[in-house]
């Protein structure tokens, strides 16, 4: 049978992947037949829960693999499926978006129920956007051609026509970006243009997909054929054009099941209703419903904050489908709030504390800097670049569509071809990749300053530090494997973590979670932002703070400042959503800091301990010294050190390294340090850990 074949070519059974899972994942993954509603908290382990079911169907014969069709809204998110499913030995299940599913099926189709030359793929509205607002004798600078082209997004999804948009907005509420009536006269004229020059958009290829379906029977029946087994992911999120494709897939069948959480519920604007995922029983009389609550991302602390933020939630929707959390970590320490003079000194607090955390061991790309609207990221940079503290940008631009990283990639696949590296182990993957890269501009020292040199730095010594961690899990990898994996993540737009602190919207940190997370700016006027009028749109924004809550796994801050510049009027009010939560009665604030005195870090690069070169490597740093270095390591210590760990670990729920890194063991062992004082001189080991494993760790250096 061929589910026998695919389980021994994976080496796993059907049991063995209901095996670790927890009482209610183990339902979902049980529960083979649709129709199934899967109502998922944030850090409960949903994937794990669909991919384990997908795989426990095909494994046990239900389905074969090549008949499953998985739906999410990400390349990220689809890559990340179809990784876990080969892990688990589903190998041949189909997981897209819907826009990458429904572009394969049109592409398929076309030259048999269409003809002629299939239409271009509009990749971004707003030049065409531009030309149509030019015809129609308006003038639209760059943000309102922004705002513009969202709102034909919006009229489109929700199959809202030139004509009825002007009452589709006043019957939605929506604050349109300019007059209704030239938003309609300028998407009539988009629609001419694009339909003239054989281009289709993103809504226009969903809409042709569904129509090709409905109106071409035998083509319909031919899908249906190959997926007869939907699984579909953040279903909150569907708009009414994504459930209008889904429904023409599914026929008249019910093998479907769903995943979602209302609480995240934060796309509206886009036209994503959560209605389908609230009325999904009353669509499917009998479905079988589960609630994941157990949450194994974030503390009891955490944990507990986040449901008092979203158990104040108001209205009806609200009360259906109730998810409220039960954390699983061990206790962490509480949510800290505060209060600032103005956003200068809130943003240089912030940068203070972000630095504090990073000297106790926490790694800058475990901490996150989260805000409601982008404009609010300027005063976090100059503050994080004044304090020396890296950081990263999130959404500024794509990672492998950098000018910088293409290159890279470019030369690495030409070395890999080369075979640079034929007889190397890990190490040599490291030292290939960085002579590669040098040739790209990577340099072992970080250029000074900031700007755009600084970036593309930043960028290549992502790529280096990524082979450092390939090295580490694979020793016996070499360059092919490398540049694969950067392929593989180019083609899911997987980047790898840049060494800084992630600077983002709440809305983009959605899927997201990291060690530490700073939720700033959280006043009224901007959460929930000024816009937010009606009681629907409020709730949403309750829920955009609870989505930035639920991102922090240990660490989370809360802060908000009184007036917007230094010396300005401090009328501010916290955000309604803090009421009953923050546990404050008034504190003092910090000082507040000029920006005017904000100086750069004038601290240089670390030197090696052995021979004095600067260390950039973050790994060298750890271990204070070049890896080529002469060192004694003391191996009988670094195994004992490993074992001592592996048992903190389990103990405390939590990846091994965040008790302490590889690197930072290593460091141990070959200092041996025998007393307090010089175990808190190693890299990675902050005042937190010493009072926390100081002693234990000691034990294990001087026995």
């Amino acid at each position: 049978m061929w589910w026998v074949v695919a389980a021994k070519m994976e080496g796993m059974d059907a049991e063995g992947v209901l095996a670790g899972l927890d009482p209610e994942q183990r339902a979902v993954a049980e529960a083979v037949r649709g129709p199934v509603c899967v109502l998922a908290g944030a850090g409960t382990g949903k994937t794990r829960a669909i991919t384990h079911r997908i795989a426990y169907a095909t494994l046990t014969g239900v389905v074969a693999p090549q008949r499953v069709l998985a739906v999410t809204f990400t390349t990220r998110a689809a890559g990340e499926l179809r990784g876990r499913l080969r892990q688990l030995g589903a190998p041949g299940v189909q997981a897209r978006t819907f826009h990458a599913a429904a572009l394969r099926q049109l592409s398929y189709f076309w030259p048999r129920v269409i003809g002629g030359d299939p239409p271009r793929i509009l990749e971004s509205k707003i030049g065409l956007i531009k030309e149509a607002a030019r015809a129609c004798r308006l003038s639209f600078g760059g943000t309102e051609l922004r705002d513009v082209a969202s709102e034909i997004e919006w009229a489109k999804v929700t199959q809202c026509r030139p004509e009825d948009y002007a009452a589709a907005v006043a019957r939605s509420a929506r604050k349109a970006p300019a007059d209704v009536v030239d938003i309609a006269r300028v998407y009539v004229m988009y629609e001419e243009l694009r339909r003239e020059r054989n281009l289709l958009d993103f809504e226009g290829m969903l809409e042709l997909t569904a129509a090709v379906l409905t109106e071409h029977r035998e083509v319909a029946q031919q899908v249906r054929e190959q997926y007869r087994y939907f699984v579909v992911d953040e279903f909150q999120d569907v708009n009414p054009l994504q459930k209008l494709l889904l429904d023409t897939w599914l026929g008249d069948r019910d093998d479907i099941c769903v995943v979602g959480d209302p609480n995240q519920t934060i796309y509206s604007f886009t036209g994503a209703t959560p209605s389908y995922l609230l009325d999904f029983t009353a669509d499917h009389p009998g479905a079988t419903v589960v609630k994941l609550v157990r949450d194994y991302r974030s503390t009891p602390q955490v944990v507990g904050l986040a449901n008092g933020v979203i158990g104040q939630a108001k209205g009806e929707a609200a009360k259906r489908h109730k998810l409220e959390l039960v954390a699983q970590r061990d206790n962490g320490p509480e949510p800290s709030f505060a209060e600032y003079d103005d956003e200068v000194a809130e943003a240089d607090d912030v940068a203070r504390r972000a630095r504090k955390l990073i000297d106790e061991g926490v790694p800058a790309r475990e901490i996150a800097v989260l805000f409601r609207i982008n404009a609010q990221s300027e005063a976090y940079e100059a503050a994080f670049a004044a304090a020396g503290v890296p950081y990263v940008l999130r959404g500024a631009e794509r990672f492998f569509e950098r000018p910088e990283v293409r290159e890279a990639v470019v030369r690495l696949r030409g070395a890999a071809r080369a075979g640079a590296d034929a007889e190397t182990d890990g190490t040599g993957l490291i030292m290939t990749v960085r002579h590669v890269l040098s040739g790209a501009g990577f340099s072992d020292r970080p250029p000074e300053g900031a700007g755009a040199v600084r970036a593309r730095w930043e960028s290549l010594a992502a790529l280096a530090q990524l082979a450092e961690d390939m090295a580490a899990d694979n020793p016996q990898a070499g360059l092919p494997e490398f540049v694969a994996e950067l392929e593989e993540r180019a083609a899911a737009q997987h980047a790898p973590p840049l060494e800084g602190v992630t600077l983002a919207s709440l809305h983009s940190a959605k899927g997201l979670e990291w060690d530490a997370v700073f939720l700033v700016g959280l006043v009224e006027g901007t959460l929930p932002i000024i816009y937010a009028e009606t009681a629907e749109q409020v709730e949403e924004e309750r829920r955009l703070l609870y989505v930035g809550i639920t991102r922090a796994r240990v660490h989370l801050s809360l802060s908000w400042a009184l007036a917007r510049t230094p010396g300005g009027a401090r009328f501010r009010r916290p955000s309604r959503f803090l009421e009953g939560v923050n546990g404050r009665t008034g504190t003092s604030a910090p000082a507040r800091v000029d920006r005017a005195k904000r100086r750069p870090a004038a601290k240089g690069p670390q030197p090696c301990r052995v021979c004095g070169r600067p260390l950039t490597a973050a790994v060298e740093r750890k271990l204070g010294r070049c890896e080529d270095c002469p060192v004694e390591l003391n191996e009988d210590l670094l195994a004992a050190l490993k074992d001592w760990r592996a048992g903190v670990a389990a103990d405390q729920k939590v990846p091994a390294y965040v008790v302490f890194t590889d690197a930072t063991l290593q460091a141990i062992a070959e200092r041996n340090p025998g007393s307090a004082e010089e175990l808190a001189r190693i890299s990675g080991v902050g005042k937190t850990k010493l009072d926390r494993y100081g002693e234990a760790v000691l034990a294990l250096c001087t026995g």
